[in-house]
């Protein structure tokens, strides 16, 4: 009687069947055990700007939620978008995300051409962290006490129209009011908001169109009058200046903001996670009054809905960079 092995050495194509198993069960385990590591949020600004405040004041938190490390990490350069150049060639595994604001994530796609990256195509929302209205304000001696009285102004002293901006974003929703309301204006590049604002009380610039946290303390202390807030909702740190469409120009519907993308290969599992502990995060009454003391509302969208938002962006910053045949150095 012949004896048969119970076992027999495996073929190679077993062999290679267990192969492929295995390399299929690690990422799922990897996605399972997501966080095992510190994860790292990537700024496209130097440390102490806003993005960077916010990313800090949001990092905190979510490493508390999710029991691991989340360092902030600094790669200024290229006006903000050599951050989203440097993620997009990072493994899509959640370890490394991008603290994008809307000028890297919408401006950026609708005034360079040759952008290196795809804010759509190559990123996937996670969190809006924040959104906020600018302001626009002139000279606290100037006679206009409304936007439309403001614009006659101008056209009766063109040669006295000269707007203050320190970035494409402030630069495009002011001619943007010049392209709806028919106001004339010469923009004047400065290096900061701060810079912009002070331009208005020496005045060196008739308006300037800015973020709130520089702005609104001058306006309180009465060195410059705020005419209107762009977007729909009055500022709850100005609550008596009304918006632009209260003012008669609903199209100058600005909303700037900052969030957090993962790259577009990240596993499904690993997105949810982080959209779900982000959103927890954000939520948070102490990072909510962290990031309303930045003059700015916290959250304002789901992931899908900021997807939309960035989406609707790109061609309504685009639209105004045409019409008003802007041109923006790289």
């Amino acid at each position: 009687m012949s004896f048969r092995p119970f076992w027999r050495a495996p073929t190679a194509a077993v062999l290679s069947l267990l192969v492929m198993l295995a390399a299929s069960i690690a990422p799922a385990r990897a996605q399972t055990d997501y966080p095992n590591r510190p994860i790292r949020m990537i700024v496209g600004f130097a440390a102490g700007g806003g993005n960077d405040i916010f990313a800090r004041i949001v990092a905190d938190k979510l490493s508390q939620i999710i029991g691991q490390s989340v360092i902030v990490e600094n790669k200024p350069g290229a006006g903000g978008r050599l951050a989203p150049e440097y993620v997009t060639q990072q493994p899509a595994d959640g370890y490394t995300l991008f603290v994008g604001p809307s000028g890297a994530m919408a401006i950026a796609a609708a005034i360079y051409p040759d952008l290196k990256y795809s804010p759509t195509k190559d990123f996937v929302p996670l969190a809006m962290i924040a959104h906020f209205p600018l302001i626009m304000v002139v000279g606290a001696d100037n006679p206009a006490t409304s936007v439309k009285e403001f614009v006659e102004w101008a056209k009766q002293n063109p040669d006295k129209v000269n707007y203050g901006s320190s970035s494409p974003a402030f630069t495009i929703t002011t001619e943007l009011l010049k392209l709806k309301s028919g106001m004339p204006g010469v923009m004047i590049p400065y290096k900061s908001s701060n810079e912009m604002i002070l331009s208005v009380i020496q005045g060196q610039s008739a308006l300037t169109i800015a973020d709130g946290p520089p702005t609104v303390p001058q306006v309180k202390a009465g060195k410059v009058k705020a005419l209107a807030v762009t977007g729909v909702e009055r500022s709850a740190l100005l609550p008596d200046v009304p918006t632009m469409a209260e003012a008669g120009f609903p199209a100058v519907d600005v909303r700037l903001w900052s969030g957090i993308f993962a790259p577009a290969a990240t596993p499904p599992a690993v997105i949810a996670k982080l959209q779900k502990a982000l959103d927890e995060a954000i939520r948070d009454p102490g990072v909510s009054d962290k990031l309303k003391a930045l003059a700015v509302d916290p959250g304002g969208a789901t992931p899908e809905q900021f997807k939309g938002i960035i989406a609707s962006d790109i061609v309504k910053f685009g639209d105004v960079v045409k019409a008003a045949n802007l041109k923006f150095e790289e």
